[in-house]
């Protein structure tokens, strides 16, 4: 495969198809030279508490939905990796699963591992703290040490504090972390975003464009999709389906005149959770394969056909 020399270093310069699921544009040396004297580029990871608002941070950031974003705690299992970018930065934006410090599984283990490896990784760090619950708590959990990297306190729902209060509120995290920002925040209304975009893009240090500065995510569009489904999975069935099941993208078509054709395996270690996601006469199945898949072409921004099935996989 030919191979061309970029700014020290070596790229692929065989690209895949345009409309291949993987498909993700090459770096090249017009890339790297469009960035101005003093561009900033780095990662930032956002850590906090299950159901603390991280995914609709990262979401609200973005402007698009990246990351899934539900009642239920636990419900980011991946690094969901969004980016920031304008002409003088790129953030790349690290989504984790909520901080917890008794697991009670493999799967939460594993999650831990991701979040400790996120934050090991990055050049800088947002803890969210959440407040409407005892934010003295979570401090205790989240604190970052004396030698973390660039980090900001992010107070999530600040329109719950009464106004008079907010200003003694920042103050006191102030006085009682080692943290270089505390920042205000209502994620779900945009308030204080703002303030946010800025001190993150400069807490990155000096570096070239990473990605594509119209690119959003390093994700293929394959792994949105089967986090659409996911996340109606866990919006439908509530407490009925566990955390246990798998959803797997399993073809991924562009078809020139026709709707994409996207299949869809859902794998669940029990019959009698398969007759769950069914529902009487297919109905329940159904309706997720709806509810999935409008929101997939709302993604997409195009036709969608959509074939979800149910596969039981004992103690996969």
């Amino acid at each position: 495969e030919e191979e061309e020399e970029v700014a020290g270093g070596r790229f692929n310069a065989v690209e895949q198809g345009e409309y291949d699921p993987f498909y993700q544009r090459v770096l090249t040396n017009e890339d790297l030279l469009e960035d101005p004297e003093g561009h900033r580029s780095g990662y930032l990871a956002i850590v906090g508490r299950p159901n603390a608002g991280k995914s609709t941070l990262l979401n609200a950031l973005l402007g698009q939905k990246l990351s899934i974003v539900t009642f239920k705690a636990q419900t980011t299992r991946h690094r969901v990796v969004g980016i920031l970018s304008n002409s003088t930065s790129q953030v790349i934006l690290v989504d984790t699963p909520g901080f917890i410090l008794q697991m009670r599984n493999k799967l939460e283990e594993v999650m831990m591992q991701t979040v400790r490896r996120s934050l090991k990784d990055s050049d800088a760090v947002l803890v969210l703290i959440d407040l409407t619950i005892d934010h003295k708590e979570q401090l205790a959990m989240l604190a970052p040490p004396p030698n973390a990297p660039p980090t900001a306190i992010v107070l999530n729902k600040i329109d719950t504090v009464p106004e008079e209060e907010r200003e003694a509120l920042v103050e006191w995290f102030r006085n009682v972390t080692s943290a270089s920002a505390v920042l205000p925040i209502c994620a779900l209304t945009g308030e204080g975003l703002d303030q946010l975009k800025q001190w993150a893009e400069s807490a990155m240090p000096e570096g070239p464009t990473l990605y594509p500065k119209d690119q959003l995510s390093e994700h293929p569009e394959r792994f949105f999709v089967s986090e659409i489904v996911r996340e109606k999975l866990f919006l439908q069935y509530e407490q009925e389906i566990p955390y246990g099941c798998q959803v797997n993208v399993m073809e991924f078509k562009e078809r020139t005149g026709k709707k994409d054709f996207v299949s869809v395996h859902i794998i669940v270690e029990r019959d009698g959770h398969r007759g769950i996601l069914l529902g009487k006469g297919g109905s329940a199945i159904k309706q997720l394969a709806t509810a999935a898949r409008m929101d997939i072409e709302e993604f997409l921004q195009r036709p969608v056909f959509l074939e979800l099935s149910v596969k039981v996989v004992e103690g996969w």
